[in-house]
């Protein structure tokens, strides 16, 4: 089965699945190695991670096509890949949709704000009219070249225009062809347990740790019908608690060792990208 293929069953068997962010090809390999079934390819990780930036619109096409084509080559499970609005009008989500899909993205994301974006749980949010959002989502679904590439409709209108707002613009995402939907920012326990009664097509929930959406267990998330739950950067917060720990330690001991727990022994490192692989491959042109 094509990783296409298999996101496409993770989405419609609706049982919670859990998806990680990854911001590079590392964290890529950490995740799949764990045994998680897909990737979220995240524009907020990239841009926290490679910029040190905020996630307020500062991550362009080019560098998005860039780690999805470095992760697409690093792991081989199914790849959700963030493309913010689109970065630009119908057209721009045309060409952004051919990019991606060319960069080995299996499933595009694309969101209903007004750029510059921000990151779904900051305030002073706006989005664009339903009209263009529709739009821009049939030129997403148009552009693909394989009919197996998803297109998943984010709207962010809960925080500007209401929860109900959110649901009428989704269903209209639904309509104008979008494989899964994933309205953001929800603020109650009832709207997430709504979501899945109101909309028919395969749904996202996106959990962000200490954002605006109530966190719920992902079993409960599968038994009430969401086919994917999203945790975007548990493993880029995981990283920076890491750091900060380990370079404490050095900073204030002045050594860090292995057996202190607080760093990846050198032995997993090494496997972790794949050190024997290449060895062995290297006695074959030796």
């Amino acid at each position: 089965m094509s990783t296409r293929k298999k996101l496409k069953e993770i989405a419609e068997s609706r049982r919670g699945t859990i998806v990680p962010g990854a911001f590079n090809a590392l964290s890529a390999k950490v995740v799949a190695d764990l045994g998680f079934e897909a990737i979220y390819v995240t524009g907020a990780g990239v841009t926290n991670m490679w910029f040190g930036m905020p996630d307020q619109g500062f991550m362009g096409l080019a560098d998005i096509a860039d780690h999805t084509a470095r992760i697409r080559d690093a792991v081989d499970v199914p790849l959700i890949v963030d493309a913010d609005t689109g970065f630009g009008n119908a057209l721009n989500v045309y060409h952004t949709v051919r990019t991606l899909e060319r960069a080995g993205a299996d499933c595009i994301q694309l969101e209903d704000q007004i750029a510059p974006k921000r990151c779904g749980h900051f305030a002073g949010k706006d989005v664009i009219s339903t009209e263009e959002a529709v739009s821009k989502i049939k030129a997403a679904v148009d552009a693909r070249r394989d009919p197996d590439l998803l297109i998943m409709a984010r709207t962010d209108a809960a925080a500007v225009h209401g929860f109900e707002a959110a649901v009428e613009r989704a269903a209209r995402f639904a309509e104008a062809g979008a494989d899964i939907l994933f309205v953001e920012a929800v603020t109650t326990a009832d709207e997430i347990r709504a979501l899945p009664q109101r909309l028919s097509t395969p749904q996202l929930m996106n959990m962000v740790i200490g954002g605006k959406t109530p966190i719920f267990n992902a079993t409960e998330l599968a038994s009430l019908g969401y086919g994917i739950v999203l945790y975007a950067n548990a493993a880029l917060q995981g990283a920076v608690a890491g750091m900060q720990k380990a370079l404490t330690v050095l900073r204030d001991e002045k050594e860090v060792t292995e057996s202190s727990g607080l760093v990846t022994p050198f032995a997993e490192r090494q496997r972790l990208v794949g050190k024997a692989e290449w060895d062995a491959l290297e006695k074959v042109y030796g």
